[in-house]
């Protein structure tokens, strides 16, 4: 993967990542950890590592952000009341930020294997996805059906309990 490439979905991941903390909206905090996922999926696939890129697309962003967005909207959340920034604890949150990347910055710079370029990575031999779905379906089935049910009573649950009742 190009460099620029690299730092552009680290950027990404980074911007998107603040956007969901600083969002007051929970559904743009939401969309925001989306995006964050699909930085990350991409420096995945990056790696060469394909089926984790492809699982994290489809469970986290896909399945996981869906489930999010459901229990957000069935929470029926008023808009919140904008409260007066604190100063003093804006500027100590951002010192200890800095003193965090400044600490990191001097411990990485101390270290000489940080200098070194990385080894390419061995060629694999083995198809990931294969094995994964071969466990899956031979050695893990009844966990995999049980976990499908849960998910399906669960959801079954949230549906019956935000019933609004008429009166």
């Amino acid at each position: 993967m190009s460099p620029i490439l690299f730092w552009l979905f680290a950027f990404l991941m980074l911007v998107f990542g603040a956007a969901v903390i600083i969002n007051r909206n929970p559904i743009a905090s939401a969309l925001s950890l989306v995006i964050c996922f699909m930085g990350l999926s991409a420096l995945f696939i990056s790696l060469d590592a394909f089926f984790i890129g492809i699982i994290q697309v489809l469970v986290y962003a896909g399945a996981v952000m869906v489930l999010f967005l459901f229990i957000i909207m069935l929470l029926d959340l008023r808009r919140e009341q904008l409260r007066k920034l604190n100063i003093v604890v804006i500027a100590g949150g951002v010192a200890v930020a800095m003193a965090f990347f400044l600490q990191i910055y001097f411990v990485i710079g101390q270290l000489s294997a940080a200098k070194k370029p990385f080894p390419p990575l061995a060629a694999v031999k083995t198809d990931d996805v294969r094995n994964v779905g071969h466990l899956l379906f031979t050695n893990y089935t009844l966990p995999f059906q049980i976990i499908g049910v849960l998910v399906l009573v669960a959801t079954i649950g949230v549906v019956v309990l935000s019933k609004r009742e008429l009166r």
